[in-house]
Protein backbone atom coordinates (compact mmCIF):
# COMPACT_ATOMS: atom_id res chain seq x y z
CA UNK A 1 0.00 0.00 0.00
CA UNK A 2 1.41 3.38 -1.31
CA UNK A 3 1.46 5.53 2.04
CA UNK A 4 3.11 8.95 3.01
CA UNK A 5 3.86 7.44 6.52
CA UNK A 6 7.71 6.81 7.13
CA UNK A 7 8.14 4.73 10.55
CA UNK A 8 8.78 8.28 12.37
CA UNK A 9 5.63 9.67 11.43
CA UNK A 10 3.65 6.61 12.71
CA UNK A 11 5.85 6.39 15.69
CA UNK A 12 5.01 10.52 16.08
CA UNK A 13 1.64 9.54 15.65
CA UNK A 14 0.89 6.98 18.12
CA UNK A 15 2.53 8.70 20.89
CA UNK A 16 0.44 11.73 20.23
CA UNK A 17 -2.69 8.97 20.15
CA UNK A 18 -1.30 7.27 23.59
CA UNK A 19 -0.92 10.81 25.38
CA UNK A 20 -4.25 11.85 24.25
CA UNK A 21 -5.98 8.69 25.88
CA UNK A 22 -3.95 9.01 28.98
CA UNK A 23 -4.73 12.66 29.32
CA UNK A 24 -8.86 11.76 28.32
CA UNK A 25 -8.50 9.35 30.90
CA UNK A 26 -7.03 11.73 33.75
CA UNK A 27 -9.92 14.03 33.07
CA UNK A 28 -12.19 11.30 33.87
CA UNK A 29 -10.18 10.33 37.31
CA UNK A 30 -10.24 13.74 38.30
CA UNK A 31 -13.62 15.18 37.96
CA UNK A 32 -15.64 16.16 41.22
CA UNK A 33 -19.22 15.36 40.22
CA UNK A 34 -18.51 12.40 37.32
CA UNK A 35 -19.43 14.50 34.50
CA UNK A 36 -17.57 17.82 32.53
CA UNK A 37 -19.49 20.62 32.49
CA UNK A 38 -20.65 22.82 29.44
CA UNK A 39 -17.48 25.08 30.04
CA UNK A 40 -14.80 22.46 30.61
CA UNK A 41 -15.91 20.88 27.46
CA UNK A 42 -16.20 23.19 25.32
CA UNK A 43 -12.64 24.35 26.48
CA UNK A 44 -11.28 20.39 25.97
CA UNK A 45 -13.43 20.54 22.67
CA UNK A 46 -10.82 23.25 21.21
CA UNK A 47 -7.95 21.88 22.85
CA UNK A 48 -8.38 18.43 21.17
CA UNK A 49 -9.03 20.30 17.79
CA UNK A 50 -5.79 22.92 18.17
CA UNK A 51 -4.03 19.55 18.38
CA UNK A 52 -5.58 17.49 15.37
CA UNK A 53 -4.32 21.02 13.33
CA UNK A 54 -1.05 21.00 14.90
CA UNK A 55 -0.47 17.72 13.49
CA UNK A 56 -1.72 18.89 10.25
CA UNK A 57 0.77 21.55 10.14
CA UNK A 58 4.05 19.41 11.30
CA UNK A 59 2.88 16.71 8.81
CA UNK A 60 2.86 19.70 6.26
CA UNK A 61 6.91 20.74 7.17
CA UNK A 62 7.65 17.49 7.39
CA UNK A 63 6.58 16.24 3.60
CA UNK A 64 7.59 19.47 2.92
CA UNK A 65 11.22 19.04 3.45
CA UNK A 66 11.01 15.22 2.28
CA UNK A 67 9.72 15.36 -0.86
CA UNK A 68 8.14 19.29 -1.24
CA UNK A 69 5.93 21.62 -1.06
CA UNK A 70 3.39 20.41 -3.80
CA UNK A 71 3.32 17.16 -2.01
CA UNK A 72 2.93 18.81 1.80
CA UNK A 73 0.17 20.86 0.46
CA UNK A 74 -2.25 18.20 -1.25
CA UNK A 75 -1.66 15.29 1.78
CA UNK A 76 -2.22 17.99 4.67
CA UNK A 77 -5.71 19.27 2.51
CA UNK A 78 -6.62 15.23 2.14
CA UNK A 79 -5.68 15.22 5.88
CA UNK A 80 -7.85 18.37 6.77
CA UNK A 81 -10.72 17.35 4.28
CA UNK A 82 -11.08 13.63 6.30
CA UNK A 83 -10.63 15.18 9.58
CA UNK A 84 -13.65 17.66 8.75
CA UNK A 85 -15.47 14.62 7.13
CA UNK A 86 -15.45 12.03 10.05
CA UNK A 87 -16.14 15.17 12.68
CA UNK A 88 -19.27 16.03 11.44
CA UNK A 89 -20.57 12.22 10.80
CA UNK A 90 -19.21 12.03 14.42
CA UNK A 91 -21.75 14.39 15.84
CA UNK A 92 -24.66 12.52 14.74
CA UNK A 93 -22.89 9.83 16.26
CA UNK A 94 -23.21 11.64 19.36
CA UNK A 95 -26.40 12.55 19.30
CA UNK A 96 -27.20 8.33 19.42
CA UNK A 97 -25.49 7.91 22.26
CA UNK A 98 -27.40 11.01 23.68
CA UNK A 99 -30.33 8.76 22.75
CA UNK A 100 -28.70 5.51 24.45
CA UNK A 101 -27.55 7.09 27.77
CA UNK A 102 -31.46 8.49 27.75
CA UNK A 103 -33.47 4.92 27.23
CA UNK A 104 -31.39 3.19 29.82
CA UNK A 105 -31.81 6.16 32.01
CA UNK A 106 -27.94 6.23 32.52
CA UNK A 107 -27.11 9.71 34.82
CA UNK A 108 -24.27 11.70 33.42
CA UNK A 109 -21.51 10.75 36.60
CA UNK A 110 -22.26 7.03 34.94
CA UNK A 111 -21.99 8.18 31.45
CA UNK A 112 -18.06 9.06 31.22
CA UNK A 113 -17.01 5.47 32.17
CA UNK A 114 -19.06 4.26 29.54
CA UNK A 115 -17.74 6.74 27.25
CA UNK A 116 -14.58 5.95 27.95
CA UNK A 117 -14.86 2.30 26.59
CA UNK A 118 -16.55 3.69 23.86
CA UNK A 119 -13.90 5.63 22.57
CA UNK A 120 -11.13 3.03 23.38
CA UNK A 121 -13.38 0.41 21.64
CA UNK A 122 -13.74 2.71 18.68
CA UNK A 123 -10.36 3.43 18.31
CA UNK A 124 -9.38 -0.07 17.86
CA UNK A 125 -12.36 -0.87 15.71
CA UNK A 126 -11.50 1.63 13.11
CA UNK A 127 -7.82 0.91 13.15
CA UNK A 128 -8.87 -2.83 12.26
CA UNK A 129 -11.51 -1.57 9.56
CA UNK A 130 -9.34 1.31 7.91
CA UNK A 131 -6.22 -1.32 7.35
CA UNK A 132 -8.55 -3.99 6.07
CA UNK A 133 -10.33 -1.07 3.72
CA UNK A 134 -7.41 -0.04 2.45
CA UNK A 135 -5.85 -3.60 1.47
CA UNK A 136 -9.32 -4.25 -0.25
CA UNK A 137 -9.18 -1.03 -2.15
CA UNK A 138 -5.51 -1.80 -3.03
CA UNK A 139 -6.36 -5.21 -4.20
CA UNK A 140 -9.62 -4.64 -5.93
CA UNK A 141 -10.13 -0.91 -7.18
CA UNK A 142 -13.18 -1.12 -8.25
CA UNK A 143 -14.95 -1.75 -4.33
CA UNK A 144 -14.56 2.18 -4.34
CA UNK A 145 -17.86 2.34 -6.48
CA UNK A 146 -19.41 -0.50 -4.12
CA UNK A 147 -18.55 2.24 -1.42
CA UNK A 148 -19.80 5.08 -3.42
CA UNK A 149 -23.23 3.44 -4.17
CA UNK A 150 -23.48 2.40 -0.41
CA UNK A 151 -23.10 6.21 0.25
CA UNK A 152 -25.29 7.53 -2.55
CA UNK A 153 -28.39 5.04 -0.98
CA UNK A 154 -27.14 5.32 2.42
CA UNK A 155 -27.41 9.29 1.87
CA UNK A 156 -31.10 9.22 -0.01
CA UNK A 157 -32.59 6.82 2.92
CA UNK A 158 -31.27 9.04 6.03
CA UNK A 159 -32.47 12.34 3.62
CA UNK A 160 -35.73 10.95 3.33
CA UNK A 161 -36.11 9.45 6.79
CA UNK A 162 -38.30 10.94 9.15
CA UNK A 163 -35.73 10.14 11.88
CA UNK A 164 -32.29 8.42 11.80
CA UNK A 165 -32.25 7.54 14.83
CA UNK A 166 -34.95 4.05 16.52
CA UNK A 167 -35.71 3.95 19.92
CA UNK A 168 -33.12 0.96 21.38
CA UNK A 169 -35.10 -0.78 24.02
CA UNK A 170 -37.30 -1.47 21.04
CA UNK A 171 -34.55 -2.93 18.87
CA UNK A 172 -34.56 -6.64 17.78
CA UNK A 173 -30.72 -6.48 18.51
CA UNK A 174 -31.49 -5.46 22.30
CA UNK A 175 -33.89 -8.16 22.81
CA UNK A 176 -31.96 -10.82 21.62
CA UNK A 177 -28.50 -9.31 23.94
CA UNK A 178 -31.10 -9.45 26.55
CA UNK A 179 -32.06 -12.96 25.82
CA UNK A 180 -28.79 -14.11 26.01
CA UNK A 181 -27.95 -12.12 28.99
CA UNK A 182 -29.23 -12.01 32.85
CA UNK A 183 -29.75 -8.54 33.74
CA UNK A 184 -30.72 -6.17 36.80
CA UNK A 185 -33.57 -4.21 36.76
CA UNK A 186 -31.49 -1.12 38.12
CA UNK A 187 -28.25 0.27 37.75
CA UNK A 188 -25.38 -1.20 40.07
CA UNK A 189 -23.15 2.05 40.26
CA UNK A 190 -20.27 1.55 38.17
CA UNK A 191 -20.38 -2.26 37.37
CA UNK A 192 -21.42 -4.13 34.54
CA UNK A 193 -22.08 -7.40 36.11
CA UNK A 194 -22.60 -8.24 39.92
CA UNK A 195 -23.29 -11.37 41.42
CA UNK A 196 -26.33 -12.50 43.42
CA UNK A 197 -26.37 -15.72 45.32
CA UNK A 198 -23.82 -17.15 43.24
CA UNK A 199 -25.16 -15.90 39.86
CA UNK A 200 -23.68 -13.49 37.60
CA UNK A 201 -26.05 -10.76 36.05
CA UNK A 202 -25.12 -7.99 33.63
CA UNK A 203 -25.84 -4.73 34.50
CA UNK A 204 -27.81 -1.59 32.01
CA UNK A 205 -24.56 -0.03 32.04
CA UNK A 206 -23.09 -2.91 29.86
CA UNK A 207 -26.05 -2.93 27.62
CA UNK A 208 -25.28 0.80 27.49
CA UNK A 209 -22.14 0.24 26.82
CA UNK A 210 -22.75 -3.02 24.26
CA UNK A 211 -25.49 -0.05 22.57
CA UNK A 212 -22.51 2.07 22.04
CA UNK A 213 -19.71 -0.15 20.90
CA UNK A 214 -22.33 -1.34 18.09
CA UNK A 215 -23.80 2.13 17.23
CA UNK A 216 -20.10 2.77 16.31
CA UNK A 217 -20.08 -0.30 14.18
CA UNK A 218 -22.99 1.07 12.16
CA UNK A 219 -21.44 4.68 11.90
CA UNK A 220 -18.24 3.10 11.18
CA UNK A 221 -19.57 1.73 7.96
CA UNK A 222 -20.81 4.47 6.75
CA UNK A 223 -17.71 7.18 7.56
CA UNK A 224 -15.03 4.98 6.59
CA UNK A 225 -15.65 4.28 2.55
CA UNK A 226 -16.65 8.00 3.09
CA UNK A 227 -13.30 8.78 3.88
CA UNK A 228 -11.98 6.63 1.21
CA UNK A 229 -13.20 9.21 -1.39
CA UNK A 230 -11.03 11.51 -0.22
CA UNK A 231 -7.61 9.53 0.01
CA UNK A 232 -6.66 6.11 -0.34
CA UNK A 233 -3.39 6.41 1.89
CA UNK A 234 -3.60 4.61 4.66
CA UNK A 235 -1.77 7.21 7.31
CA UNK A 236 -3.95 9.90 6.06
CA UNK A 237 -7.31 8.12 6.47
CA UNK A 238 -6.33 6.50 10.13
CA UNK A 239 -5.05 9.79 11.50
CA UNK A 240 -7.55 11.94 10.16
CA UNK A 241 -10.56 9.47 11.65
CA UNK A 242 -8.96 8.75 14.83
CA UNK A 243 -8.15 12.55 15.48
CA UNK A 244 -11.49 13.18 15.29
CA UNK A 245 -12.67 10.10 17.12
CA UNK A 246 -10.23 11.26 20.39
CA UNK A 247 -12.24 14.12 21.14
CA UNK A 248 -15.96 12.25 20.95
CA UNK A 249 -16.23 12.58 24.60
CA UNK A 250 -15.47 15.97 25.30
CA UNK A 251 -18.17 17.20 21.99
CA UNK A 252 -20.50 14.75 23.71
CA UNK A 253 -21.10 16.82 26.94
CA UNK A 254 -20.61 19.86 24.87
CA UNK A 255 -23.85 18.84 22.72
CA UNK A 256 -25.40 17.01 25.21
CA UNK A 257 -27.44 20.52 26.45
CA UNK A 258 -28.40 21.46 22.73
CA UNK A 259 -29.24 18.43 20.80
CA UNK A 260 -32.61 19.57 19.96
CA UNK A 261 -31.01 22.26 18.44
CA UNK A 262 -29.99 20.56 15.78
CA UNK A 263 -32.51 18.52 14.36
CA UNK A 264 -31.80 19.22 10.51
CA UNK A 265 -28.47 17.91 11.15
CA UNK A 266 -29.41 14.76 9.83
CA UNK A 267 -30.22 16.13 6.66
CA UNK A 268 -27.01 18.20 5.85
CA UNK A 269 -24.88 14.50 6.59
CA UNK A 270 -27.37 12.96 4.35
CA UNK A 271 -26.56 15.48 1.62
CA UNK A 272 -23.07 15.15 2.54
CA UNK A 273 -22.79 11.42 1.97
CA UNK A 274 -24.91 11.29 -1.24
CA UNK A 275 -22.16 14.22 -2.48
CA UNK A 276 -19.26 12.04 -1.00
CA UNK A 277 -20.92 8.88 -2.93
CA UNK A 278 -21.11 10.45 -5.98
CA UNK A 279 -17.98 11.83 -5.80
CA UNK A 280 -16.22 8.05 -5.91
CA UNK A 281 -19.17 6.80 -8.41
CA UNK A 282 -17.40 9.28 -10.94
CA UNK A 283 -13.72 8.90 -9.89
CA UNK A 284 -12.98 7.66 -13.23
CA UNK A 285 -14.99 10.35 -15.57
CA UNK A 286 -14.70 13.33 -13.31
CA UNK A 287 -11.88 13.71 -10.53
CA UNK A 288 -13.69 16.41 -8.09
CA UNK A 289 -10.38 18.15 -6.43
CA UNK A 290 -9.90 17.93 -2.96
CA UNK A 291 -10.05 21.63 -2.36
CA UNK A 292 -13.49 21.56 -3.65
CA UNK A 293 -14.85 18.60 -1.75
CA UNK A 294 -13.55 20.32 1.26
CA UNK A 295 -15.38 23.69 0.57
CA UNK A 296 -18.32 21.78 -0.48
CA UNK A 297 -18.40 20.05 3.01
CA UNK A 298 -17.73 23.22 4.91
CA UNK A 299 -20.71 25.31 3.10
CA UNK A 300 -23.17 22.48 3.82
CA UNK A 301 -22.44 22.08 7.38
CA UNK A 302 -22.61 25.73 7.77
CA UNK A 303 -25.77 26.51 5.63
CA UNK A 304 -27.30 23.43 7.86
CA UNK A 305 -26.68 24.70 11.53
CA UNK A 306 -27.12 28.74 10.41
CA UNK A 307 -30.80 27.55 8.53
CA UNK A 308 -31.68 25.37 12.32
CA UNK A 309 -30.34 28.78 14.43
CA UNK A 310 -32.93 30.82 12.41
CA UNK A 311 -35.79 27.95 12.80
CA UNK A 312 -34.84 27.86 15.87
CA UNK A 313 -35.01 31.88 16.23
CA UNK A 314 -38.49 31.78 14.53
CA UNK A 315 -39.88 29.11 17.12
CA UNK A 316 -39.19 31.69 20.04
CA UNK A 317 -40.87 34.86 18.12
Amino acid sequence: MQTVGTPLLWGIFSVIVITMIIIDLKLKSTGRTGSMGVKQAAIWSLIWVCVSLAFATGLWFYLRHLSGSALASAQTLNFLTGYLLEKALAVDNVFVWLMLFSAFAIPPALQQRVLIYGVLGAIVLRTIMIFAGSWLVNEFSWILYIFGAFLVITGIKMFMSKSDHDNPEDGRLLQGIKKRLRVTEQLEGERFFVVRQGIRYATPLLLALIMVELSDVIFAVDSIPAIFAVTTDPFIVLTSNLFAILGLRAMYFLLAGVAEKFSLLQYGLAVILTFIGVKMLLIDVWHIPTTISLSVIAVILISTLAINHWLNIRKKI
